[in-house]
């Protein structure tokens, strides 16, 4: 019988080593981390998916709330663990396109430290003010605006929310002077504007329906790129009066960046498959987001074109973080 030298009978161990681990993943449970609390819409956009995901994968997929320092935490902790398909990242968009921008130091790059998986949802706010407000369709603001500079005002849940870089790539594209009025939560900025303390703010479609419904608020248009179809008959901000805006929210997954593109694939697969459940589409739409669904590659765009996007736009707008 024929004898090898050790080296290459190690090297051929390794090997077999090697690709029998490649085969097992995963061997052991999967955490998908998240930077905000139980109950936050990027928690009751993950957990359900996490679900479902153990039961293709074959093993436990754990939804892990690490709440703190508007998502920071949880954040630096995926970016930050190894790259071994173990430790993901749900993430909403402004985590990784706004806020970095908004920061002096980061304890993340959001381009280098992560990997893209996919993108879970997407949605779209919608512009609402009071309805003693003189205006009724975009256009129609818009000319208040201009011939009111300086007098109305937009209220946001905080400096450099989503819904605060909504109202001012309105106010840079429109070219008009309206007052930022910041709040701590949207809720808070809903009350104001339904007792006429501010006029108008972009909010989630949501949270405002029922006072939409009840008169309280006027609907204006929708910040996306296409029309919401539980209001069809509601236009676009783009295509009434204000071509080419648009604003949208996400959220994602993402992974600690170098991570083998064969384990990628892998939970792309999972997570898509779970995504065009009908009763995920339901679960999804019920809460007023578009599943989404894309390919790694799409989302690593998404992600890059907004973070892009959005950095522009601070530094025209000036903002600073509070």
């Amino acid at each position: 019988m024929r004898k090898f030298p050790a080296t290459i009978v190690i090297a051929i161990a390794c090997a077999w080593s090697a690709a029998a681990g490649a085969q097992v993943y995963p061997s052991k449970p999967v955490r998908i981390v998240m930077g905000f609390p139980s109950g936050s819409n990027i928690d009751t956009l993950t957990r359900p998916v996490a679900q479902h995901m153990s039961e293709i994968l074959g093993v436990q997929v754990v939804a892990d709330n690490r709440p703190g320092a508007t998502g920071m935490i949880g954040n630096e902790l995926v970016a930050k663990s190894p790259p071994d398909g173990y430790t993901l990242l749900a993430v909403p968009s402004t985590s990784l396109t706004s806020m970095p921008h908004l920061r002096a130091k980061m304890p993340y790059d959001s381009l280098r430290d992560f990997d893209a998986v996919t993108q879970l949802a997407q949605w779209s706010s919608v512009l609402i003010a009071n309805p003693r407000v003189p205006a009724k369709t975009v256009k129609e603001l818009i000319a208040l605006a201009r011939a009111r500079p300086g007098v109305l005002t937009f209220a946001s849940s905080g400096v450099g929310s989503g819904f605060h870089l909504s109202g001012e790539l309105f106010k840079l594209m429109a070219r008009v002077d309206m007052v930022h009025v910041p709040y701590k939560g949207g809720n808070l900025a809903l009350t104001d504007i339904m007792g006429g303390r501010v006029d108008l703010m972009f909010y989630t479609l949501s949270v405002a329906l029922p006072h939409i419904k009840s008169g309280q608020l006027r609907l204006i248009a929708v910040s996306g790129s296409k029309r919401n179809r539980l209001f069809p008959d509601v236009p676009t901000v783009s295509e009434s009066g204000l071509p080419g805006y648009e604003t949208s929210g996400w959220a994602g997954v993402v992974a600690p960046a170098k991570m083998p593109t064969d384990i990628i694939d892998r939970l792309n697969a999972a997570i898509v498959k779970v995504l065009r459940t009908p009763a995920m589409t339901e679960l999804y739409v019920g809460q007023g987001v578009e599943v989404v669904a894309s390919t790694p590659a799409q989302f690593a765009a998404k992600i890059r074109a907004d973070y892009e996007k959005y950095g522009r736009l601070i530094r025209q707008a000036g903002i600073k973080a509070e």
